[in-house]
């Protein structure tokens, strides 16, 4: 049987890999101290390794796996980016690298590093932004508490990732420039990709992940509707695309069927009620496949 050996994200990713997996229709488990997964899909051959390394374990020996943009740019990673994954509610949104520094920091744009040291994970991509803007600084690797470095005056500046510069702000850190933005990708190895099997199975896996993703914070909604009523309904009823009709047994009668955020359910169904829909179902979503 072929084998499609799949990078999974061990860390801050791996429980959202995992939950989103699920969604997907595959169940995904791992015991506390171990490195190999385990997978309801005999094709399938899961290892977990840290974003950071995925790139280029992916570029050399696994056939796909999931990581950010900023480790590909990092490991200057010769692969093939199948499919951005943006998961917004479990720690797959997209991210920015910053450069931050204290507060009351003389530093006030990128031209002022010149000369001083910056500390961070992203070392590579930190330092061909400065060399596009030809400032020369000291850019050192960083092997965690980036931000207790620069507050305690161990560093001038670090580079950190962060979503909204809340935790940055927190410690008294202002951003001064954006090195670079990452999502969430699926990438696979160029080789691999050429084998029609695992080129299909990693599509395959691609699109039922992306389809999982897309119906987070979605649901389903049915009603049934009487044609003189129709039009007030449909007025009430945001959809994701037109929404679904057909007709009943009961002439007069017709059913709806749509897709609406979840958010606004509590808001929609006394509006629909009141437009003259009945039998109102709401109902969950696990994947939708545009």
């Amino acid at each position: 049987m072929k084998k499609l050996k799949l990078g999974l994200p061990k860390g801050s990713l791996q429980e959202a890999t995992f939950k989103m997996f699920l969604k997907a229709g595959f169940k995904v488990s791992v015991g506390s101290r171990s490195y190999f997964p385990s997978i309801d899909d005999p094709e399938i051959e899961p290892v977990l390794l840290r974003a950071q390394e995925m790139p280029r374990y992916v570029e050399t020996d696994l056939d796909c796996g999931i990581t950010g943009e900023d480790w590909i740019q990092e490991n200057d990673a010769k692969v093939i980016r199948v499919k951005e994954l943006v998961y917004a509610k479990q720690s797959m949104s997209p991210v920015r690298w910053v450069i931050a520094v204290p507060e009351n920091s003389a530093i006030k744009k990128v031209s002022d590093l010149k000369g001083k040291q910056i500390a961070t994970e992203l070392v590579n991509v930190t330092k061909k932004f400065l060399k596009a803007r030809n400032v020369s600084a000291d850019v050192e690797f960083s092997w965690g508490a980036t931000e207790a470095k620069v507050a305690q005056g161990l560093v001038d500046a670090i580079v950190e990732l962060t979503e909204t510069g809340s935790s940055l702000r927190a410690n008294k850190l202002k951003i001064i420039d954006t090195v670079c933005q990452s999502s969430t990708k699926i990438i696979a190895n160029p080789k691999s990709y050429k084998d029609p099997w695992k080129k299909e199975k990693i599509q395959e896996l691609a699109m039922l992940l992306e389809g999982a993703i897309i119906a987070e914070g979605k649901v389903g909604l049915k009603m049934n509707v009487k044609c003189v009523n129709l039009k007030k309904v449909l007025n009430a009823l945001p959809a994701l695309k037109r929404p679904t009709i057909s007709n009943l047994s009961d002439a007069g009668w017709v059913a709806v069927e749509t897709i609406i955020d979840e958010m606004v359910v509590r808001e929609i169904i006394p509006k629909l009620k009141k437009a003259g829909a009945e039998g109102i179902v709401e109902y969950p979503l696990n994947k939708i496949i545009l």
